[in-house]
Protein backbone atom coordinates (compact mmCIF):
# COMPACT_ATOMS: atom_id res chain seq x y z
CA UNK A 1 0.00 0.00 0.00
CA UNK A 2 0.76 3.43 -1.12
CA UNK A 3 1.21 6.19 2.26
CA UNK A 4 1.19 9.62 1.78
CA UNK A 5 2.98 11.18 4.93
CA UNK A 6 1.27 14.69 6.03
CA UNK A 7 2.67 16.82 8.67
CA UNK A 8 1.23 19.72 10.20
CA UNK A 9 2.46 22.80 9.84
CA UNK A 10 2.73 23.41 13.32
CA UNK A 11 4.28 20.31 13.63
CA UNK A 12 6.63 20.90 10.37
CA UNK A 13 7.71 24.61 12.16
CA UNK A 14 7.93 23.74 16.06
CA UNK A 15 8.26 20.08 16.12
CA UNK A 16 10.19 18.81 13.00
CA UNK A 17 11.63 16.15 15.42
CA UNK A 18 7.89 14.80 15.20
CA UNK A 19 7.69 14.26 11.23
CA UNK A 20 11.29 12.75 11.45
CA UNK A 21 10.60 10.55 13.61
CA UNK A 22 7.06 9.42 12.18
CA UNK A 23 8.60 8.65 8.44
CA UNK A 24 11.48 6.27 10.91
CA UNK A 25 9.28 4.70 11.67
CA UNK A 26 7.05 4.08 8.89
CA UNK A 27 10.00 3.24 6.82
CA UNK A 28 11.47 0.79 9.40
CA UNK A 29 8.16 -1.53 9.38
CA UNK A 30 9.04 -1.91 5.81
CA UNK A 31 5.53 0.59 4.65
CA UNK A 32 6.10 2.66 1.39
CA UNK A 33 6.03 5.89 2.50
CA UNK A 34 6.61 9.72 0.33
CA UNK A 35 5.93 13.10 1.75
CA UNK A 36 4.33 14.98 -0.95
CA UNK A 37 6.39 18.00 -1.56
CA UNK A 38 4.21 21.84 -1.19
CA UNK A 39 1.80 20.25 1.46
CA UNK A 40 0.20 23.28 3.67
CA UNK A 41 -1.61 23.65 6.93
CA UNK A 42 -4.70 21.51 6.59
CA UNK A 43 -6.92 24.32 7.56
CA UNK A 44 -8.57 23.59 10.66
CA UNK A 45 -7.30 27.57 12.82
CA UNK A 46 -9.47 29.03 10.04
CA UNK A 47 -12.31 26.84 10.48
CA UNK A 48 -12.55 27.06 14.29
CA UNK A 49 -12.37 31.02 14.06
CA UNK A 50 -15.54 30.91 11.85
CA UNK A 51 -14.01 31.80 8.50
CA UNK A 52 -14.61 28.32 6.55
CA UNK A 53 -14.66 29.58 3.36
CA UNK A 54 -10.46 30.40 4.22
CA UNK A 55 -10.17 26.58 4.61
CA UNK A 56 -11.70 25.36 1.92
CA UNK A 57 -8.52 25.79 -0.64
CA UNK A 58 -6.55 24.55 1.80
CA UNK A 59 -8.81 21.29 1.66
CA UNK A 60 -9.18 21.16 -1.89
CA UNK A 61 -5.20 21.32 -2.23
CA UNK A 62 -4.92 18.36 0.01
CA UNK A 63 -7.25 16.60 -1.77
CA UNK A 64 -5.35 17.28 -4.90
CA UNK A 65 -2.12 16.26 -3.44
CA UNK A 66 -2.99 13.16 -1.30
CA UNK A 67 -5.50 11.37 -3.73
CA UNK A 68 -3.32 8.77 -5.18
CA UNK A 69 -2.62 7.01 -2.29
CA UNK A 70 -4.47 4.23 -0.21
CA UNK A 71 -3.87 6.14 3.20
CA UNK A 72 -3.02 9.52 4.68
CA UNK A 73 -1.27 9.36 7.77
CA UNK A 74 -0.47 12.18 10.45
CA UNK A 75 1.04 12.48 13.65
CA UNK A 76 -1.29 14.96 14.96
CA UNK A 77 -5.06 13.73 16.33
CA UNK A 78 -7.00 16.90 15.52
CA UNK A 79 -5.66 17.85 12.28
CA UNK A 80 -6.32 14.38 10.98
CA UNK A 81 -10.08 14.36 13.11
CA UNK A 82 -10.76 18.03 11.44
CA UNK A 83 -9.62 16.77 7.82
CA UNK A 84 -11.64 13.52 7.97
CA UNK A 85 -15.31 14.85 9.97
CA UNK A 86 -15.19 18.39 8.22
CA UNK A 87 -13.15 17.91 4.21
CA UNK A 88 -16.72 15.87 3.12
CA UNK A 89 -18.79 18.78 4.21
CA UNK A 90 -16.85 21.39 3.30
CA UNK A 91 -16.21 20.35 -0.58
CA UNK A 92 -19.80 19.73 -0.64
CA UNK A 93 -19.13 15.42 -0.44
CA UNK A 94 -22.69 14.85 1.47
CA UNK A 95 -25.95 16.52 0.08
CA UNK A 96 -26.45 17.96 -3.48
CA UNK A 97 -22.18 18.09 -4.37
CA UNK A 98 -20.65 17.47 -7.85
CA UNK A 99 -19.75 14.46 -8.41
CA UNK A 100 -16.52 15.39 -8.67
CA UNK A 101 -16.31 16.48 -5.06
CA UNK A 102 -17.51 13.63 -3.64
CA UNK A 103 -15.21 11.47 -5.22
CA UNK A 104 -12.20 13.68 -3.83
CA UNK A 105 -13.82 13.23 0.13
CA UNK A 106 -12.45 10.03 -0.35
CA UNK A 107 -8.91 11.11 0.48
CA UNK A 108 -10.26 12.91 3.61
CA UNK A 109 -11.77 9.22 4.65
CA UNK A 110 -8.64 7.58 4.07
CA UNK A 111 -6.85 9.98 5.91
CA UNK A 112 -5.26 8.52 9.44
CA UNK A 113 -3.66 9.67 12.85
CA UNK A 114 -0.42 7.80 13.23
CA UNK A 115 -1.16 6.06 16.68
CA UNK A 116 -4.81 4.46 14.92
CA UNK A 117 -2.67 3.45 11.50
CA UNK A 118 -0.32 1.17 12.92
CA UNK A 119 -3.04 -0.20 15.46
CA UNK A 120 -5.57 -0.54 13.12
CA UNK A 121 -4.50 -0.83 9.60
CA UNK A 122 -0.64 -2.39 9.86
CA UNK A 123 -1.63 -3.97 13.34
CA UNK A 124 1.65 -3.81 14.48
CA UNK A 125 2.74 -6.62 16.91
CA UNK A 126 6.73 -6.96 17.12
CA UNK A 127 9.28 -5.02 19.47
CA UNK A 128 9.49 -1.72 18.86
CA UNK A 129 12.29 0.64 20.34
CA UNK A 130 13.72 1.62 23.24
CA UNK A 131 12.74 3.58 25.90
CA UNK A 132 13.74 2.79 29.42
CA UNK A 133 11.56 5.27 31.58
CA UNK A 134 8.42 5.81 33.51
CA UNK A 135 5.72 7.61 31.29
CA UNK A 136 2.22 9.28 31.35
CA UNK A 137 -0.47 9.20 29.12
CA UNK A 138 -2.34 11.93 27.88
CA UNK A 139 -5.53 11.00 26.10
CA UNK A 140 -5.99 14.05 23.74
CA UNK A 141 -9.93 14.64 23.27
CA UNK A 142 -10.10 14.20 19.70
CA UNK A 143 -8.38 11.67 19.89
CA UNK A 144 -10.57 9.71 22.45
CA UNK A 145 -14.10 11.64 21.36
CA UNK A 146 -13.21 11.41 17.35
CA UNK A 147 -10.77 9.04 16.41
CA UNK A 148 -11.70 6.50 19.12
CA UNK A 149 -7.76 5.78 20.12
CA UNK A 150 -9.45 5.05 23.71
CA UNK A 151 -11.99 4.59 25.07
CA UNK A 152 -14.35 7.89 26.79
CA UNK A 153 -14.57 7.63 30.40
CA UNK A 154 -18.33 8.81 30.38
CA UNK A 155 -19.47 6.28 28.47
CA UNK A 156 -20.23 2.59 29.69
CA UNK A 157 -17.80 1.02 26.88
CA UNK A 158 -15.24 -1.71 27.57
CA UNK A 159 -11.88 -0.02 28.36
CA UNK A 160 -9.50 0.16 25.86
CA UNK A 161 -6.31 2.08 24.58
CA UNK A 162 -4.62 2.15 21.16
CA UNK A 163 -1.77 4.67 22.37
CA UNK A 164 -0.85 2.20 25.24
CA UNK A 165 -1.13 -1.04 23.02
CA UNK A 166 1.56 0.60 21.05
CA UNK A 167 3.41 1.59 23.78
CA UNK A 168 3.51 -1.78 25.47
CA UNK A 169 5.79 -3.07 22.59
CA UNK A 170 8.24 -0.30 23.68
CA UNK A 171 11.49 -2.28 25.67
CA UNK A 172 11.82 -0.72 29.41
CA UNK A 173 9.21 1.53 29.49
CA UNK A 174 6.52 2.31 32.48
CA UNK A 175 3.33 2.86 30.89
CA UNK A 176 1.02 5.25 33.91
CA UNK A 177 -2.06 7.32 33.36
CA UNK A 178 -3.19 10.17 35.61
CA UNK A 179 -6.54 10.47 37.48
CA UNK A 180 -9.17 11.32 34.96
CA UNK A 181 -7.26 10.14 32.53
CA UNK A 182 -9.17 11.63 29.36
CA UNK A 183 -10.14 15.17 30.69
CA UNK A 184 -9.20 18.02 28.77
CA UNK A 185 -5.43 19.60 29.00
CA UNK A 186 -7.12 23.09 28.75
CA UNK A 187 -5.22 24.20 25.02
CA UNK A 188 -8.63 23.42 22.86
CA UNK A 189 -7.22 25.88 19.84
CA UNK A 190 -8.88 28.80 20.02
CA UNK A 191 -10.33 28.35 23.44
CA UNK A 192 -6.48 28.90 24.88
CA UNK A 193 -6.55 32.23 23.55
CA UNK A 194 -10.44 33.67 24.04
CA UNK A 195 -9.84 32.02 27.62
CA UNK A 196 -6.89 32.18 28.79
CA UNK A 197 -7.33 31.89 32.82
CA UNK A 198 -9.54 29.28 32.19
CA UNK A 199 -6.97 27.32 29.99
CA UNK A 200 -4.20 28.11 32.28
CA UNK A 201 -6.07 26.61 35.29
CA UNK A 202 -7.06 23.55 33.34
CA UNK A 203 -3.27 22.86 32.25
CA UNK A 204 -1.65 23.39 35.43
CA UNK A 205 -4.29 21.06 36.87
CA UNK A 206 -3.70 18.47 34.41
CA UNK A 207 -0.07 18.97 34.57
CA UNK A 208 0.28 18.26 38.27
CA UNK A 209 -1.83 14.87 38.16
CA UNK A 210 0.72 13.97 35.43
CA UNK A 211 3.32 14.57 38.09
CA UNK A 212 1.71 12.48 40.51
CA UNK A 213 2.13 9.52 38.76
CA UNK A 214 6.05 10.01 39.62
CA UNK A 215 6.39 9.62 35.84
CA UNK A 216 9.36 11.08 33.71
CA UNK A 217 8.06 12.01 30.97
CA UNK A 218 4.44 12.89 29.52
CA UNK A 219 3.45 11.42 25.89
CA UNK A 220 0.28 11.80 23.69
CA UNK A 221 -0.45 11.78 20.10
CA UNK A 222 -0.83 15.57 19.84
CA UNK A 223 2.10 17.78 19.74
CA UNK A 224 -0.87 21.31 20.73
CA UNK A 225 -2.09 19.41 24.15
CA UNK A 226 1.96 18.46 25.04
CA UNK A 227 3.28 22.15 23.91
CA UNK A 228 0.37 23.50 26.18
CA UNK A 229 1.25 21.71 28.96
CA UNK A 230 5.01 21.77 28.01
CA UNK A 231 4.25 25.87 28.74
CA UNK A 232 2.76 25.31 32.20
CA UNK A 233 5.40 22.97 33.28
CA UNK A 234 8.12 25.46 32.55
CA UNK A 235 6.58 28.17 34.65
CA UNK A 236 5.80 26.17 37.72
CA UNK A 237 9.23 24.86 37.61
CA UNK A 238 8.35 21.13 37.20
CA UNK A 239 10.96 18.60 36.64
CA UNK A 240 9.24 16.48 34.00
CA UNK A 241 9.52 16.18 30.51
CA UNK A 242 7.35 15.80 26.87
CA UNK A 243 7.74 13.50 24.03
CA UNK A 244 5.21 12.55 21.18
CA UNK A 245 4.40 9.10 20.96
CA UNK A 246 5.82 8.62 17.91
CA UNK A 247 9.10 10.03 19.15
CA UNK A 248 8.66 7.05 21.80
CA UNK A 249 7.94 4.39 19.35
CA UNK A 250 10.90 5.19 17.26
CA UNK A 251 13.47 5.32 20.01
CA UNK A 252 16.46 3.32 19.55
CA UNK A 253 15.45 2.33 16.07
Amino acid sequence: MKIGLFIPCYVDAVYPEVGMATYKLLKHLGLDVTYPQRQTCCGQPMANAGFEQQAKPLAEKFETLFKGFDYVVAPSVSCTAFIRLNYPRLLGGKGGGHASQAHECETAKRCMDVVEFLHDVVKVDRPLGTFPHTVSLHNSCHGVRELGLSSPSEENVPKFNKIKDLLQLVDGIQVVEPERPDECCGFGGMFAVEETAVSAQMGREKVERHIQTGAEYITGPDCSCLMHMAGVARKQGAKIEFKHVVEILAAGL
